[in-house]
C-alpha cells in the first residue's frame, strides 16, 4: 500500500496477541493499543479507509462499524465480512485462502481514492437497514413464525 500511496499513514487501532510482532514488521505504523469507544468513533471519522486482515474473527463489529463510518474496506471473505459486504459494490473481498489477493485489493483503494469514497458510501447504505430496532424486530417476528409453525395457530400475546 504504501509502494502506491508513499505518504500513506498506516494505523493499527486496538491490542492484541500479534501487536509485538506486527511493530517489528511494520515500521513507521502508529499502534494506539487499547482505546474507548469516543476514541474508536474518532479514528473511524478521520480514516479513509479500513483493511481486515482477521481471519478468526467470528463476528468483527468492526466491519459494520467502518461500513457505518462510510470507509472502503478490504476484508476476507469471512464472518461479518462474507454477511455484509458485496464485493466491488460496497467493499471489496478476498477469499479467505488468497492473501495475494487481500493485498492486491487493498493496493487498488490506495491507487484509486474515488472508487474507495463510492464504495464507502455504498457501505454506509448497506448498513444503515442494520440499526438494533431492526435487527430485534426481525428477531421478534422469526421467533413468532417458529413458534406459530410449531403450535399451527398465530401467537398472541399482545404484542
Amino acid at each position: 500500500m504504501q509502494a502506491v500511496q508513499p505518504d500513506l499513514q498506516p494505523l493499527v487501532v486496538g491490542d492484541g496477541p500479534q501487536r509485538a510482532a506486527l511493530e517489528k514488521r511494520l515500521p513507521g505504523t502508529i499502534f494506539t493499543g487499547f482505546i474507548d469507544n469516543e476514541s474508536l468513533a474518532r479514528h473511524y471519522a478521520s480514516a479513509d479507509l479500513f483493511v481486515f486482515p482477521s481471519r478468526s474473527e467470528t463476528y468483527g463489529n468492526v466491519v459494520a462499524e467502518a461500513m457505518a463510518s462510510g470507509l472502503g474496506i478490504v476484508a476476507f471473505d469471512y464472518a461479518a465480512a462474507a454477511m455484509l459486504i458485496d464485493h466491488d459494490r460496497n467493499g471489496l473481498k478476498a477469499d479467505f485462502h488468497d492473501s495475494a489477493a487481500f493485498v492486491a485489493h487493498a493496493a487498488a483503494l490506495c491507487r484509486n481514492s474515488a472508487q474507495t469514497a463510492w464504495l464507502g458510501r455504498a457501505a454506509r447504505q448497506r448498513v444503515e437497514r442494520q440499526a438494533w430496532s431492526r435487527v430485534a424486530d426481525d428477531f421478534l417476528a422469526t421467533l413468532l413464525q417458529v413458534q406459530e409453525t410449531a403450535h399451527g395457530k398465530p401467537y398472541s400475546a399482545g404484542i
